[in-house]
């Protein structure tokens, strides 16, 4: 195997970091944490302010501190009761948007929603103002005389004003981005952007000429049942080095396990002592569904449900699918020339000791086309624009790649052709148009 200059070897993902990314609850909360925290480095602050302007008899001064908190206060106390609003509204933005998404786009693209920063950060400061207005109106001192007073929040006032501050602004900002989140479009370039992060990351090295040698052993999956979300390459490749072996990985990312699936098998000349279960331990990470790391199929397979559910009879949205199937093209166009079927992961010396499968090229193109093709004969629209890929494609692979296109193509042609009598609207049908029909 050649394993190319500038090899990266895939980070390994953390299941503690993509439970907090799933999770709303993380954020808040430490965001409540950070504004107790600077409340109370603010409280002790006003406390030293006053203290040291009564030292020096500045009870003028402390007076006027007084009146201006005072006048803050009615100011505090109508933010601590509004905010509650403003965090129902953030809130019912969220479900309605998360609702349209997954009944008109697809259940798989939720994640964006659930993930989406600016929406954790918008709860985390709306919940971490209504905290800190709670707290300062405890510090108010009912003493009005300027020698008996113990503290003046003036700091905790500012502070909660510049929470009141950000707050505005980061609602505006949610707002922008959740109907921008809204727009097919822009969840088509989101889905599109995280598949090309995932094609950027891959070895692009070939395993021509590798020989595995004879399968000696097979390693099972033990652990609860789920989605094959990752594999630490990093524990495979040192685990197999150490033992002299290769070792393959079984199921590809995004497969469902169970214990006691085959995992890997191990390859070598002469059967050693057989990995032991510390060696192998936070090896791979199950969760409960796909996602984008290192899984090369995972960006297909939502373009493609988007485009079918806009083919369904209930939505009808033939413009969607050609959205859709505008970013196939191109995903495929940058995996055309790419070593695809198994990735080898080579050891500090450059022997690969991990093999791991991913879709070959047939795969990606029957993922990308077979589903879509099937439902969109009756939409001239769509059929099209297929047609349109399909010779874009045939045009920049290589020419061992390119058969499973003329499949598809030779596939189109006579569903069209059985479903569309007249000539004219087969002819029409599977004209080559990029836009469809416009």
């Amino acid at each position: 195997m050649s394993n190319g200059k500038g090899y990266r070897r895939p980070r390994a993902l953390s299941p503690l970091r993509e439970h907090l990314r799933d999770t709303f609850w993380f954020a808040p909360t430490a965001a409540m944490v950070l504004i107790f925290i600077l409340w109370t480095a603010t409280s002790e602050a006003d406390a030293t302010i006053v203290r040291l302007l009564q030292d020096h008899r500045d009870f003028d001064d402390v007076d006027h501190l007084i009146r201006i908190v005072n006048d803050a206060k009615s100011v505090i106390n109508t933010v601590s009761s509004a905010m509650m609003t403003f965090i129902g509204v953030v809130f019912s933005i969220s479900l309605v948007a998360v609702q349209m998404a997954s009944g008109h786009f697809t259940p798989r693209v939720v994640r964006i929603f659930v993930r989406s920063r600016i929406t954790k950060l918008t709860f985390a400061v709306f919940l971490a103002t209504f905290t800190l207005t709670l707290f300062v109106l405890t510090s108010f001192d009912s003493e009005t005389n300027p020698r008996l007073v113990t503290t003046v929040p003036f700091l905790q006032s500012v502070l909660t004003l510049l929470m009141v501050a950000l707050s505005l602004f980061l609602f505006i900002a949610y707002v922008s981005s959740t109907l921008r989140l809204m727009r097919v479009g822009h969840v088509v370039y989101r889905i599109t952007r995280e598949a090309l992060r995932v094609v950027d990351k891959m070895p692009r090295g070939d395993l021509d000429g590798l020989a595995l040698g004879p399968e000696i052993a097979r390693v099972g999956y033990s652990g609860r049942a789920g989605v094959l979300r990752d594999v630490n390459i990093a524990r495979l490749v040192r685990a197999a080095r150490r033992q002299g072996v290769v070792l393959r990985l079984l199921p590809r990312l995004g497969d469902f396990v169970v214990p006691g699936t085959p995992l890997l098998s191990v390859h070598g000349s002469v059967a050693g002592k057989p990995l032991s279960r510390s060696a192998l331990r936070y090896t791979v990470s199950v969760g409960v569904e796909r996602t984008f790391h290192q899984d090369l199929g995972f960006g297909l397979r939502q373009l493609c449900d988007m485009a079918l559910r806009a083919l369904s009879a209930a939505i009808n949205d033939p413009t969607t699918a050609v959205q859709c199937l505008d970013r196939i093209v191109q995903l495929l166009t940058v995996l055309a020339d790419r070593p695809l079927g198994a990735v080898g992961h080579p050891d500090a010396k450059g022997t690969v000791r991990l093999v791991q499968d991913v879709p070959d090229w047939a795969d990606l193109v029957d993922l990308a086309f077979t589903e879509i093709r099937l439902c969109a004969v009756g939409s001239p629209q769509v059929t099209r624009r297929v047609m349109a890929g399909l010779d874009d494609l045939l045009r920049l692979v290589p020419p061992s790649r390119r058969r499973p296109l003329l499949r598809h193509r030779e596939l189109l042609a006579q569903a069209v052709a059985l479903a569309v009598p007249e000539a004219a609207e087969r002819t029409f049908a599977l004209e080559a148009d990029r836009q469809g029909i416009g």
